[in-house]
Formats: C-alpha cells, structure tokens, sequence
C-alpha cells in the first residue's frame, strides 16, 4: 500500500508554487495536452527535496511506488518532473531494479523533455551494472518505439571519460536511417557531448559515417570542433 503523505507534500507545494501567467505559455511550448501550473523545473527539485526531507520513504519498494502512483496520477506536467526526481533520491542510487521504472516512464511520457529526464539515471545504471545495462541498451536501440530508441543513444551524455564508446557506435550505428527528428537530434546531442572528451574519435566516428549521417546529426556533432 502506497502511503500519500510524500505526493500529497509534492501537490501541496506544486499548486502553492503554482505561476497562472506562465503556465498556458509553458503548456504550449511542450505541446502538451498535459495542463502545466507554469512551476520551473529548478523548483520542482528544490519542493521534491523538502518534501521528501519531510516525509522520506522507508525503503526502495515504498519510494518505486511512490513515484509510479504520482506518475500515473500526474494531473499535469509538473508532477511527472517531481516524479521523475524522486527517482535521485539515494535509496535508488545503483538499484538495478529501477530500470523497469524507467522504461515505464520513457514508453508511457513519449515526450523529449520526460524521456531526457530519465537519461542520465540509465548512464548511473550503467557505470554500476555495466553488463547488464550493456545488453538492455542495445536492446532497446533496436526497439519500434523512437522515444525508447533516443533513450539508449543519450545515456551517456555525461559519462566523459567512463563512456563506453563501442556501445555509443552501436546504439548510433543502429539508428543511421532512422528520419525521426528526436533520433537525429539525439545522434548529434550525443557526439557533440563526447567531443568535449574526446574529439578525435567523434571526428573519425562522424567520417567514416558521413554519408550515412544526417546533416542535422553531422552539424551537431562538429559543432564545437575546428573545421
């Protein structure tokens, strides 16, 4: 049983909280049909840090039920992004177990802005279950859901130096064809934040596929290198 005291918190101070004036502009730019409370993401964090302060769940099969019931009952946009950082808090820092969560997450928001809120919880999941993560990403970089697809190509955006470049190729490689903007977009979003690391293999990586790349993912993706 899912204990509210936590997403009644998180409500509480997200209508307090709530902007009228920015919200309509808010929900338009996502194109959402989502209602927006016009809250700024940097706020979300700081009511989701209070409130779990306040009312901390007991264990990590509490917390994953918590932010499943909140998701699943998000009347708007801002509760899915409380749900979303509820999934930082340190009893799920590591947990393989959160994956399935994730995954729900990243099928059911089918939105840049939810599906990249979960991207670096998948590059935390890697570095610490390095094989298993290996296989899902590979997975799902084949799998018919595009938003599903950006998810594995974007998970090591800020993995620098730990970053698993033969499974970047891999989940890059597999999706070359691909037309879908957020494919394209995340292609070069994510040789652009490796070429601050190491601009030599994106550079390679970016020729040896230059005809196969889109020129939106080339032009990002040298972006921020010499020419």
């Amino acid at each position: 049983m899912v204990t509210t005291e936590l997403i009644d918190a998180i409500r509480g101070r997200l209508q307090a909280a709530a902007d009228p004036g920015r919200a309509a502009g808010a929900q338009a730019y996502m194109k959402s049909q989502m209602p927006s409370l016009g809250v700024r993401v940097p706020e979300v964090r700081q009511i989701v840090k209070a409130s779990a302060a306040a009312h901390p769940p007991g264990s990590l099969a509490e917390l994953q039920s918590m932010v499943l019931a909140l998701w699943r009952s998000a009347g708007c946009r801002e509760e899915r992004y409380a749900a979303i950082e509820l999934t930082g808090l340190k009893l799920a820092a590591g947990e393989l177990s959160m994956l399935a969560l994730y995954e729900e997450i990243i099928r059911t928001g089918a939105w840049w802005d939810l599906v990249d809120g979960v991207a670096h919880r998948l590059g935390a999941l890697l570095q610490a279950h390095r094989a298993e993560l290996t296989s899902v990403l590979g997975r799902w970089s084949r799998d018919d859901d595009f938003w599903v697809r950006r998810a594995a190509i974007t998970a090591q955006l800020g993995a620098k130096t730990a970053t698993d470049t033969a499974l970047l190729a891999a989940v890059i490689e597999a999706n070359l064809a691909d037309p879908e903007f957020f494919i394209r977009k995340a292609i070069g979003w994510a040789l652009r934040q490796y070429a601050r690391t190491d601009p030599a293999w994106v550079r390679a990586f970016v020729q040896r596929h230059w005809d196969e790349l889109n020129p939106l993912s080339r032009k990002e993706a040298l972006r921020n290198l010499p020419a």
